[in-house]
């Protein structure tokens, strides 16, 4: 069900419906003159898993996956079953055929379950990762349009894994040693038919309006990780190494940067930038509309973003990684941030202080200090012995 709530006893939108935020983002927009609608394209990655177990306790803590695919398996040879190698390597599952992809018909039924329902889908292939890493593309759409659409795709994806006895995840990072799942967000601004991104002469063909809009995303960035990469997982991907997007920059090239223009066409209407940080256990009504309401600070404020970065981050020296400023390095980090840096989302009464005091509040004391409090699998594997 895909719906508004209003307080039943007054009949107003109630203030902490995150869709009641993503409709007020869209207003706010029309309310600035700067542009009439915004239009968004999330690329939420998630992995398939043939068997997830796990549980946490007093005493125990635990959990184990397992996939087909999983480099892991290449060497299993149970009594009474055949082992039919083509394993995906680590950081290798990046557009391989079948028999290494084995999930292409899955993922052409969840496609035509969305075209049934009325979604529009570009692409779906596999992704970096070992044991089955996926991403299906929608076509772009208006915020609070695609952040339905969002929700529709998880619920897709999730029940036709089940269907064929397996089981879709969009955490972040399920596995260690290899990529994890991010959404990175192509967003861009239009006044009716025209485009406002685009300019022949700028770089990337960027606007100068584009690059302001990358300005305030770059200036806010650590606040909107407490919304875009809400979940202490969250933080297990965007660490160096694995093309997380972990770099204050902005490029047409580096995949480690946070800001990302693509360049597969010249045609104006394609001009976009691609925001990479953000994480698909994000809720998009509100992951949305605080990613607008950054770029509209940056328009307004006319926040220069700097000089794009156009050396391979891949290939800096320690000294020179060091010297670029980089997201939060934790939950904590990113919700410190939002506390002290939240006025852009307050602007035309888009987010209330009530919902960012609740937001603060829950995931400190409903989810950090859960996983900070409780002893850790791997630290028994270290400490144990001392």
């Amino acid at each position: 069900v895909i719906c508004d709530i209003y307080d039943p006893v007054t009949g107003e939108p109630y203030s902490r419906d995150p869709r009641f935020v993503a409709r007020k983002a869209e207003e706010y927009l029309k309310e600035t003159g700067i542009a009439t609608t915004s239009y968004w394209g999330p690329e939420a990655e998630f992995f398939v898993f043939d068997h997830v177990a796990y549980d946490s306790g007093q005493a125990h803590s635990f959990y184990q996956i397992d996939s087909e695919e999983g480099i892991w398996n290449s060497g299993l040879r149970a009594e009474g079953t055949r082992n039919l190698a083509y394993k995906t390597r680590p950081k290798e599952g990046y557009f391989p055929v079948p028999p290494h992809d084995t999930l292409q018909d899955i993922r052409s039924e969840m496609v035509r379950h969305m075209i049934d329902i009325g979604m529009r889908v570009e692409i779906h292939h596999h992704e970096v990762a070992t044991a089955g890493q996926c991403e299906i593309d929608m076509r772009y759409n208006t915020l609070t349009r695609m952040a339905d659409q969002v929700f529709m795709y998880k619920y897709i994806v999730k029940n036709v894994a089940r269907k064929h006895n397996k089981v879709a995840t969009f955490m972040p990072k399920p596995l260690f040693g290899d990529n994890g799942s991010g959404m990175h967000t192509h967003q861009s601004l239009w006044n009716g038919s025209k485009p406002l991104f685009y300019d022949e002469k700028g770089y990337a063909l960027l606007s100068q309006m584009a690059k302001w809009y990358i300005g305030g995303l770059l200036k806010h960035a650590h606040a909107l990780m407490a919304i875009c990469a809400p979940t202490t997982n969250s933080y297990k991907r965007l660490v160096p190494g694995y093309e997380a997007p972990v770099n204050l920059v902005y490029s047409k090239r580096n995949r480690s940067a946070c800001c990302r223009i693509p360049m597969l066409s010249e045609n104006p209407a394609t001009k976009r930038i691609e925001f990479r940080s953000p994480d698909p256990t994000c809720n998009p009504y509100i992951a949305f509309a605080a990613m607008l309401m950054a770029g509209l600070d940056g328009i307004q404020n006319k926040i220069d973003p700097g000089q794009p970065l156009e050396v391979d981050t891949f290939h800096m020296d320690e000294k020179e990684s060091r010297k670029m400023a980089t997201m939060p390095g934790s939950l904590e980090q990113a919700i410190n941030a939002l506390e002290k840096d939240h006025a852009f989302l307050l602007k035309g009464g888009v987010f209330t202080q009530d919902l960012i005091d609740i937001w603060i509040s829950w995931k400190r004391g409903k989810e950090m200090d859960a996983v900070r409090l409780r002893p850790h699998p791997h630290e028994f594997y270290m400490y144990f012995d001392v």
